[in-house]
């Protein structure tokens, strides 16, 4: 694995583009996503006001919880907002859950982003390209990628 360019958050355009799924599921259309993106509702950790954002399944259930990993790291705002309050809102597809955010290890991260990969090889070899990571494919280096990418399991409950 070989960092090739770390990119931050996206801007302009782009953050127009990558918020465009938060209005479809304020739509009602999240069933569109099926289980592959999740609609977090969380609070600002300064504001305390009401903020959304769309990020993907990495893996997990309605029953064990959901994966989910900040792609642009441990700066995103989504991730430093339910560091400071872990309970939260979910909805995947039409189901909203009530949740706590539960960071992982790094070496529960580094086996989250394998399985990942494995179930999702093309999707996971876009993700890491988009994100700067040049990865060869193998076990190993989608490990290596899940160290550096913090992930967050999303457990069922008040």
């Amino acid at each position: 694995m070989e960092i090739v360019a770390r990119k931050g958050p996206p801007t302009g355009v782009a953050r127009l583009l990558f918020r465009l799924p938060v209005h479809v599921y304020r739509l009602g259309l999240g069933r569109l996503f099926g289980s592959r993106l999740m609609l977090l509702t969380h609070r600002g950790r300064k504001t305390g006001r009401q903020r959304q954002a769309v990020i993907e399944v990495v893996g997990g259930d309605a029953t064990t919880g959901y994966l989910a990993c900040s792609g642009f790291g441990r700066g995103a705002a989504w991730y430093r907002n339910v560091l400071a309050e872990p309970h939260v809102t979910i909805q995947v597809g039409n189901r909203r859950l009530p949740v706590r955010a539960e960071p992982l290890t790094e070496e529960q991260g580094a086996e989250a982003m394998a399985a990942y990969a494995r179930r999702h090889p093309r999707a996971a070899r876009k993700l890491c390209r988009l994100l700067g990571f040049a990865v060869d494919g193998s076990a190993a280096d989608y490990r290596e990628v899940g160290r550096r990418l913090p992930f967050v399991r999303f457990v069922p409950g008040p």
